[in-house]
């Protein structure tokens, strides 16, 4: 394993780190949970297996993620790694179960509970969640930083971060503002204009701040490259897969810490294992041959149009059960693979549970939450029309 600085931290962390949002799942027509069971397995041979640093949140998996990731830690990992969950402010000013508490109460409340789930007296990072243009003035004006400073103080908390889905202006402002231990952000080598652009990355390290990689295959779209991709990368000598491309692109920043995989079954864990257990996956390690074919291959993923979902969910819940993130991702996967035969069969069970696209009211609730600021019921009757028609 391939282990770098974390920003103004004495350790060094694994460059692949696991994420904690897409944990395998139990479905039945009455609920949705965690497999335990292989939710354990994973993140025990993870541990086992050089990869030391762990991202959850307080609202993953229906507020279970910690719970999970705590009991699976259990019995000596916990001390060999670093765990890093999250708060978002809209949590913390949630106040309707509060009994009469303030947003600050409420904050230190939910870090509590955070405490009981992952089974430990403390937090390697705290992070504020998803602060965006919507939150960060109440942040601010409500000195959320100083209750984040407290928690330090009391050693409930050890690194004050913060993840962001955003452009680079405010990100500026937010990285500017503070002394942040860390910062997770999205990136990728499509998304070079996108989010924070790769001037956040130079400005963060700058400021010697950790920098962790959310995204780093497009919500899984860059694992399976098409044909057109697979030409490209065909051209280079050694022979790698989407998977590694995407990680090395990252991972040949020196200001990178991390780059935090949703990995959701134990062979995906295993075969990037390989992939960040090479000598060679250092600060550096792309020739430009290399760089030219992930420019190459970024023109190419950009010449089909497509909706730049990845599938974070904070759509959700739709009020009238539409299951936005998963029509976009069937309509996306019709377009990279260049078939949409498997993607319409699939959109019939959604019709079919009353969960596709004609079910959108317009109510633009989804609008205001989403990271990507996507035209999300324009883009439903996009989907709509591409998928629709399957009949079995």
């Amino acid at each position: 394993m391939q282990y770098r600085n974390f920003g103004k931290a004495p350790w060094q962390v694994s460059c692949l780190s696991m994420g904690c949002m897409r944990l395998p799942r139990l479905v039945s027509e009455s609920e949705v949970s965690v497999d335990r069971e292989k939710a354990y397995e994973m993140i025990r041979y993870a541990a086992d297996n050089g990869i030391n640093y762990f991202d959850t949140a307080y609202g993953y998996h229906g507020k279970t993620s910690e719970e999970v990731l705590g009991e699976a830690l259990e019995g000596g990992r916990r001390e060999k790694v670093k765990i890093a969950t999250k708060q978002a402010f809209g949590t913390m000013s949630d106040l309707k179960s509060g009994g009469g508490t303030t947003l600050l109460e409420n904050a230190r409340r939910n870090l509590e509970s955070t405490l009981k789930k992952l089974r430990t007296s403390y937090i390697d990072l705290y992070l504020i969640h998803g602060i965006g243009g919507s939150s960060w003035e109440g942040i601010k004006q409500n000195k959320v930083i100083d209750e984040y400073e407290k928690f330090r103080a009391e050693g409930l908390i050890r690194g004050i971060a913060f993840s962001y889905h955003g452009n680079f202006n405010l990100f500026k402002d937010v990285i500017e503002f503070y002394n942040w231990d860390m910062c997770q952000v999205q990136h990728n080598f499509l998304d070079l204009e996108r989010e924070v652009t790769v001037e956040g990355i130079r400005l963060a390290g700058k400021k010697n701040c950790a920098i962790v990689i959310m995204e780093p295959l497009r919500g899984g779209g860059l694992a399976t490259p098409p044909e057109r991709i697979r030409a490209l990368y065909d051209e280079f000598p050694e022979k790698r897969g989407g998977v590694e491309w995407a990680f090395r692109y990252l991972l040949d920043y020196p200001e990178i810490s991390s780059v935090l995989s949703g990995m959701s079954t134990l062979e995906q864990i295993k075969e990037n294992l390989v992939i960040a257990n090479k000598s060679d996956l250092v600060p550096g390690c792309l020739s430009p041959k290399e760089k030219d074919i992930l420019v190459r291959a970024k023109a190419a993923y950009e010449s089909v149009k497509s909706i730049p979902c990845t599938t974070c969910r904070y759509c959700l819940p739709c009020p009238n059960n539409v299951d936005i993130p998963g029509i976009f991702s069937r309509y996306n996967d019709g377009h990279m693979f260049g078939n949409f035969t498997p993607a319409q069969r699939s959109y019939m069970f959604a019709t079919r549970g009353k969960r596709d696209a004609t079910n959108c009211v317009e109510c633009g609730e989804c609008e205001k939450k989403c990271p990507q600021d996507i035209k999300i019921m324009q883009q439903l009757k996009v989907a709509h029309e591409a998928l629709k028609g399957w009949v079995e």
